[in-house]
């Protein structure tokens, strides 16, 4: 990935990825389409984001390991969704980036919570889950017919935690080499606050919506915050925040005076009023199924995928 081009501001920028790690993955190079990739991506991202709440994790801390978790698959010197499990780098992720920061938590708690969240009979994601247990339970005319999960589907045994734990050990080792132990991620929540108080925006409503934003283009398929640095990423959220709350900025073009132009910020604003549909489109395609979130279930979706194209040809 490039480097920031000063060293002052490496607290404040993040090393880019390249236009050719960009259009090349490793996964794309061993035949998982753009779409599938995409489709992974989101699906392991939201696992982060979901476990790291579960875990009590600051919002900086699971930001964080989600960039990590993206870095991990970009370039043809990224890993491959055909050789690595999506499930044990979202976790090694999340387990080196809490380990490195102020909220350190243990393996046993990480695979446990893990655990839960991937167990097809009780985990709330649609992505993991697509019947979960929570909805159909909401109504007490179903909730008998829908009981919940029993806790033996989920809960690990001492042997099972044993070898999940030399899974999660060593995944964290392959993901740190993969990045060339460069773990640093600078975010854009705390830069935009500043921009605001800049701005003389007070209003708490943008401020929400600002970091409502944020959270959400960690989950995007145009891999932001891989592509763009912190402040572009604040500008975007404040400009569009404020537009949505009818909030006027002073000044024209005051995105300028914070060093982004017009075309970026018109791409990220673009980009990030699209990641509602986007996340609608994939829960229509993924309807009734789990996304893969291992390499046998990547495999096994690879080969659905080609036995209906060839259906289509015959059937044509």
């Amino acid at each position: 990935m490039a480097t920031p081009a000063s060293s002052g501001l490496k607290f404040l920028s993040n090393a880019l990825a390249t236009p050719e790690q960009l259009s090349t993955s490793s996964s794309s190079i061993d035949g998982v389409t753009p779409d599938l990739e995409a489709s992974i991506r989101f699906a392991g991202a939201l696992l982060t984001q979901a476990a790291g709440v579960l875990l009590r994790l600051s919002q900086d801390i699971i930001a964080q390991a989600i960039v990590t978790f993206t870095r991990f698959w970009i370039g043809a010197e990224g890993g491959s969704l055909r050789i690595y499990n999506v499930k044990d780098v979202s976790a090694a992720s999340l387990y080196l980036t809490a380990k490195l920061s102020f909220q350190p938590t243990s393996p046993r708690s990480v695979l446990n919570v893990y655990g839960f969240l991937l167990s097809k009979q009780a985990s709330p994601l649609w992505c993991i889950n697509p019947d979960p247990y929570l909805e159909s339970s909401s109504s007490s005319s179903t909730s008998s017919e829908h009981p919940p999960p029993n806790p033996e589907t989920y809960i690990l045994t001492e042997g099972e935690y044993q070898t999940r734990r030399a899974v999660l050990m060593r995944t964290e080792a392959i993901v740190l080499r993969t990045l060339g132990f460069n773990t640093h991620v600078a975010l854009p929540h705390t830069i935009s606050l500043t921009y605001l108080q800049t701005l003389g925006v007070a209003a708490p409503g943008v401020a929400r919506r600002v970091f409502g934003h944020l959270n959400a283009a960690l989950l995007s398929p145009q891999l932001l915050y891989v592509t763009h640095q912190p402040n572009a990423l604040a500008v975007a959220a404040i400009y569009l925040a404020a537009r949505e709350e009818g909030v006027k900025l002073v000044g024209s073009e005051w995105w300028e005076v914070f060093d982004v132009d017009r075309e970026e910020l018109g791409f990220l604003v673009v980009a990030m009023r699209s990641m509602e549909g986007f996340a609608e489109r994939e829960l229509r395609v993924w309807k009734g199924k789990g996304v893969p979130m291992t390499v046998e279930e990547v495999e096994e979706e690879i080969e659905r995928r080609r036995k209906g194209v060839e259906e289509e040809v015959n059937g044509g």
